[in-house]
């Protein structure tokens, strides 16, 4: 497998730099596995809390009084807080204890949903959003570096893996159809208190079972002004990013913000190259399995994009669903993915290599949206839209495959902040699908309507656009899988999994 051991990952630290962590003690096996279950129930969480939004929309906007432009910053300040703080956060984690910021997000998340759930006015809504984002990229961000640091040997790391990565996937077709029936059925306030019972049950479980971590203290990477500066570019780019739809990709807005984000992060890079207590070391993305697993991992989420939202657009502007139908009819999405990364992926790993297995969960994917790219207008469910969700598999083989190989280059010194990176390029891959594709489909679907086509036959147009692009984008991933990653010989160890030892020593040499 192509995860390392934390005691064997990355370099030595000098003795004229700072002190390494100390490891945590090792945990017994039964709280290790519920400590996974904890993680995952936040990861859920945080998921869902994208998706179940979406649905209870129009209930917001009429209860509270939000102008269509206003409405948008339901999602926005959530998207901006958890993306551009992720990658602080994750170092955080290193620095201060990846237990206690674990610990603080949760508790800043669920507060937070319980003052999204009794608000009266936009204002209220809003803050409680971004503080919900905020929170979310907390736990989030050290939540991959707690569990690389409990499951060192290499079957069950990947276990652990396939089962964080499967509620993820799942958290957004849950979402759907639980934002749906709770809208339905109470009113959207209960979206947001959902999320009490959750989070203060994961709290609980949390505080005894999670290992206790000293970090490597605060001194170690106080670079404050590289904080500043990766924290506002991320900032600053995602909203840019998520306003490109009201905005236009060329208006002077979008083009201003953009440069002047992509200057705050490049300030960022130089920075980490010269500082003496840099926020990112750079050793990090030395490694191609995390360089290359983060790229092919922001173009595979770009272009999945086309499938989670406008699936679901699809559905219901043009062949009448219900959210709540909708949902339901995306369900076998995440049963397909649930069978595979939970039954066979981390099997198939230990036999044929995290990126030959991820080629071909890539490969599924493509399919999937080619097949998109060509739905009727009158489209049957069975032959037109199941085939589809079905091939999402894929994706329960292609993201256990990039987690492992994103985390693959970090040490017990660096977990939360491959964490926080790998959580950072999904987070910008996710809001660049949103503008590129969302904008791409409408821009089309106006041209279909000036020349005289039927708003259903306009917005199918739009949609098969986008679907196509998307296969485009992950066509791109595949290639990118393909040349940069390093393709790991296969040995009787890595095939049975009962040599870690071994794996660990053949991941270190193809991690570099």
């Amino acid at each position: 497998m192509s995860a390392t051991s934390p005691s064997h990952a990355g370099p030595s630290p000098s003795h004229s730099g700072p002190p390494a962590a100390e490891p945590p003690p090792p945990a017994r096996p039964r709280s290790r596995w519920i400590a996974l279950g904890v993680i995952a129930t936040a990861t859920l969480m945080t998921i869902l809390d994208g998706s179940i939004v979406t649905v209870a929309m129009p209930a917001i906007q009429t209860d509270l009084g939000f102008s269509p432009a206003g409405l948008s910053w339901v999602v926005n300040a959530y998207l901006i807080a958890f993306g551009s703080l992720l990658l602080l956060a994750g170092r955080l984690g290193d620095l201060a204890g990846r237990r206690r910021v674990f610990l603080a997000g949760t508790a800043v998340f669920t507060a937070a949903s319980v003052l999204a759930g009794v608000a009266a006015d936009p204002t209220t809504l809003i803050v409680a959003r971004f503080l919900q984002g905020a929170g979310s990229a907390m736990a989030a961000a050290v939540g991959l570096g707690i569990l690389v640091t409990l499951f060192t040997e290499p079957a069950e790391r990947a276990k652990a893996i396939a089962v964080f990565s499967f509620t993820g996937a799942a958290g957004a077709s849950i979402g759907a159809v639980l934002g749906g029936l709770l809208t339905d059925a109470l009113t959207w306030h209960w979206i947001f208190f959902v999320n009490l019972p959750i989070g203060v049950a994961a709290l609980a479980v949390a505080v005894p079972v999670l290992p206790r971590d000293r970090g490597l203290g605060l001194p170690a990477g106080a670079d404050v002004a590289g904080a500043l500066l990766v924290t506002s570019g991320l900032m600053l780019g995602i909203h840019t990013v998520v306003q490109i739809e009201t905005r236009g990709w060329t208006s002077p807005a979008t083009l201003g913000f953009g440069a002047l984000s992509v200057a705050l992060l490049a300030g960022f890079l130089l920075r980490q190259a010269t500082a003496r207590t840099p926020l990112m070391p750079l050793r990090v993305l030395r490694s191609r399995n995390v360089s290359g697993a983060n790229i092919v991992q922001m173009l595979m989420v770009a272009a999945l994009f086309a499938f989670q939202v406008l699936t679901a657009l699809y559905t219901q502007k043009v062949l009448g669903y219900g959210a709540t139908a909708t949902g339901l009819a995306m369900l076998p999405a995440a049963t397909a993915i649930g069978a595979v990364s939970l039954g066979i992926s981390a099997r198939l790993y230990a036999r044929f290599g995290e990126r030959d297995v991820l080629l071909v969960g890539i490969a599924l994917l493509i399919a999937q949206l080619v097949l998109l790219a060509r739905v009727p207008v009158h489209a049957n469910y069975v032959t037109d839209l199941l085939p589809p969700m079905l091939l999402a598999s894929g994706f329960g083989l292609a993201i256990p495959a990039l987690t492992t190989l994103g985390m693959s280059g970090s040490g017990e010194r660096d977990a939360g902040l491959a964490s926080g990176l790998f959580n950072t390029t999904q987070q910008i891959g996710m809001a660049l699908g949103v503008a590129v594709l969302s904008t791409l489909a409408a821009s089309r679907t106006e041209g279909l309507s000036a020349h005289g086509a039927s708003p259903a036959a306009a917005l199918t147009g739009g949609y098969r656009l986008a679907f196509a692009v998307g296969a485009g984008l992950l066509t791109a991933a595949f290639l990118v899988a393909l040349v940069v990653l390093p393709r790991r010989p296969r040995t009787p160890a890595r095939e049975t999994g009962n040599d870690p030892a071994g794996a660990r020593g053949e991941d270190q040499v193809s991690a570099r």
